[in-house]
C-alpha cells in the first residue's frame, strides 16, 4: 500500500489483539486525514492479514503495512497464534511473554525504513505494552510516542498498579493507589487473578512492569478519550507520568458521531465492518427492524466484548432476571466459559423454553457471537447498555448517550467502571470478574432500576446525554471552528513536526 518511494512519516506499533490493533487503525487514518502523513503500521503476518482485509473495504494509500516475523509455537503457543483472540487466560500470558521476541524485526524493520528514505521517520507510535521500542526509536534518531487505547482514569489505574502492586502492603481489601487522592479507595475485588496474585516476580509482573516503565520514557502519549468527559483521569495520569498526554479520542467512525442516520445502510455497514473487524451474526437491518418495534430508550443492549463470556450458571441467572424485568433486551451470546467459544450456542445454556418465549412475545433478540453494535447503540431505541466496560465499547456507549450497567472481567475493564460509577454518575455495577456474585433477583432489580426513566435511571440519562455532547463537540472540525480532541492532534503534530 503506496509506493516505494514515499517518505513514511510515523511507524506504528500496535499490540497483537483486536481492541488495539481496532484503535491504532482509527488513529492512522485520522492522522492521515489531518495532516497526510504517510504512517506504516508493523505487525505480526496474520494480524497484518486482518488489517489489510480491513483496509481493503477502505483502501488509503497513505497507509503501509510491514510485516514482522513471527512463529507462536516456538513461544509455547498453538500455530497461527497471533493474537488475543479465544485464548484461555494462560495462552494470553504467554503471548504477551512472547511478544518482547518483536523488538528485534521491529528494529530491523525500522532501520530499512530509515536506510531507503534516508532519515528516520518522524516519529513511532507504540502500544503501551511495548516499553522496548522507546530505545528501538531512540537508536534510530526518532522518537517514541505511547498510545493507550484506554481512557485516562484506566490507563493511570493500570500503569500505577502495575508498578506499584499496592494491594500486596496492606492486609485489607482496600487500599490507595500511588498518584490517586485519598477518597479513590480501590477494593481487591477489581483487581484480575494475575494482578491480584502478582508479587513482582512471576509471570506477568515480570512482563508488565519493564514494559510500563519504558513507556513511562515516551516523548508523550496519546490516550484514545475526550479531555472534557475524563478531566480528573487526565489529570491524574499527566501529574504521574510526567509528559504530555494528548487526549485524540474517541476513535469511532464520524457518521455515529455526528448523525447516525445521516448515511445510508449500506455505508454504515460497511464502517461497522470496518471499525470491528468482524462480520457480525444478524445483519444491521434486522437488529433495527427488531428495535423499530419497541418503544424509546426501552431495550437493554447486552454484549461483553469480544474475548469475553460468563459462567453456565450466570448465563441462566441473567437469563432469568431479564425475563423478570420484563424490559425488551438484545443479547449477544455465546457460549459459556469452559466450552469452545467457536461452537455452536446450545440452547441447554439458557432456561427451558426461554429462547422460544423471547422470540414470540418479541421481548428479547438473541445475536449468537457478534452484533453490529454501534447501529444498536445508535438506535432511539436503546436505552442502556450491560457492557464489560472495555473502552472502546464504553466510548461508543457514552458517544450515542447511552447509560451502562457494568459487569467488568479483566484488563483494566473494573476502574473503567469505578470511573462511570463514581466520577461520571453514568452507571451501575452489577458484579465484578467472571466470579463475581449473580443472582436473577440483582439482574431484575438493576435492570429495572436502570431502565426507569425517573429517580436515578433518570438521572443517569441525563449525565450521559451530557457526555455525548461532549463528544461531539470534541471531534468537531467545521472551518476554524475545532473541537478539543481535532486540538489535541493538531498540538501532538506541532509537537513532533520539530523533528521534520
Amino acid at each position: 500500500m503506496g509506493s516505494a518511494g514515499e517518505f513514511i512519516h510515523i511507524v506504528m506499533l500496535p499490540f497483537m489483539g483486536h481492541g488495539h490493533l481496532i484503535p491504532f487503525l482509527a488513529l492512522a487514518k485520522q492522522i492521515r486525514r489531518q495532516t497526510g502523513f504517510n504512517i506504516a503500521i508493523a505487525n505480526t503476518p496474520l494480524n497484518i492479514q486482518y488489517l489489510r482485509s480491513t483496509l481493503r473495504q477502505d483502501p488509503n494509500p497513505g497507509i503501509r503495512l510491514l510485516e514482522l516475523p513471527f512463529a507462536s509455537s516456538d513461544h509455547g503457543l498453538p500455530p497461527d497464534t497471533e493474537n488475543t483472540e479465544d485464548l484461555t487466560l494462560d495462552l494470553i500470558g504467554k503471548l504477551f511473554s512472547s511478544s518482547v521476541c518483536l523488538r528485534t524485526p521491529f528494529r530491523d524493520a525500522l532501520s530499512d525504513v530509515v536506510t531507503r528514505q534516508g532519515r528516520p521517520p518522524v516519529c513511532v507510535i507504540s502500544d503501551v505494552f511495548f516499553g522496548w521500542a522507546v530505545d528501538v526509536a531512540n537508536g534510530v534518531g526518532t522518537v517514541n510516542v505511547t498510545f493507550s487505547t484506554c481512557g485516562g482514569y484506566g490507563t493511570m489505574s493500570y500503569v500505577s498498579l502495575w508498578l506499584n502492586l499496592p494491594h500486596r502492603k496492606t492486609d485489607s481489601d482496600e487500599f490507595n493507589v500511588p498518584g490517586f487522592p485519598e477518597r479513590c479507595k480501590f477494593h481487591v475485588s477489581q483487581l484480575h487473578g494475575f494482578l491480584r496474585n502478582a508479587d513482582g516476580n512471576e509471570l506477568w509482573s515480570r512482563f508488565m512492569q519493564p514494559q510500563i516503565s519504558g513507556s513511562l520514557k515516551s516523548f508523550g502519549w496519546l490516550c484514545n478519550t475526550v479531555e472534557e468527559i475524563e478531566p480528573f483521569g487526565l489529570d491524574l495520569l499527566r501529574k504521574f507520568i510526567k509528559s504530555p498526554v494528548w487526549p485524540i479520542g474517541p476513535l469511532l467512525p464520524n457518521p455515529w458521531l455526528v448523525n447516525p442516520s445521516s448515511s445510508s445502510s449500506s455505508n454504515r455497514d460497511s464502517l461497522y465492518r470496518q471499525h470491528a473487524g468482524k462480520e457480525p451474526g444478524i445483519s444491521p437491518e434486522k437488529c433495527l427492524q427488531w428495535l423499530d418495534m419497541h418503544g424509546y430508550d426501552s431495550v437493554l443492549y447486552v454484549s461483553f466484548g469480544s474475548q469475553n463470556t460468563i459462567s453456565p450458571s450466570h448465563m441462566m441467572e441473567l437469563a432469568i432476571g431479564l425475563e423478570a424485568s420484563g424490559k425488551p433486551f438484545i443479547w449477544v451470546i455465546r457460549p459459556p466459559l469452559g466450552f469452545n467459544l467457536k461452537s455452536e450456542f446450545k440452547s441447554e445454556w439458557l432456561p427451558q423454553g426461554f429462547e422460544d418465549r423471547m422470540s414470540k412475545s418479541n421481548q428479547g433478540l438473541l445475536v449468537k457471537n457478534w452484533a453490529p453494535q454501534l447501529e444498536i447503540l445508535s438506535h432511539k431505541s436503546t436505552g442502556a447498555f450491560l457492557s464489560h466496560c472495555g473502552w472502546n465499547s464504553t466510548l461508543e456507549s457514552l458517544s450515542q448517550g447511552v447509560k451502562i450497567i457494568g459487569w467488568p472481567m479483566a484488563a483494566e475493564q473494573a476502574y473503567n467502571s469505578k470511573m462511570l460509577v463514581e466520577e461520571m454518575g453514568v452507571a451501575v455495577e452489577l458484579t465484578t470478574g467472571i466470579q463475581g456474585s449473580v443472582s436473577s433477583e440483582r439482574v431484575k432489580k438493576v435492570t429495572e432500576m436502570v431502565m426507569d426513566k425517573e429517580g436515578k435511571g433518570g438521572d443517569m440519562k441525563k449525565k450521559a446525554e451530557e457526555i455525548a455532547e461532549h463528544i461531539r463537540a470534541a471531534v468537531k472540525d467545521e472551518g476554524g471552528d475545532k473541537g478539543s480532541s481535532i486540538k489535541a492532534l493538531d498540538d501532538f503534530v506541532s509537537a513532533i513536526k520539530t523533528r521534520i
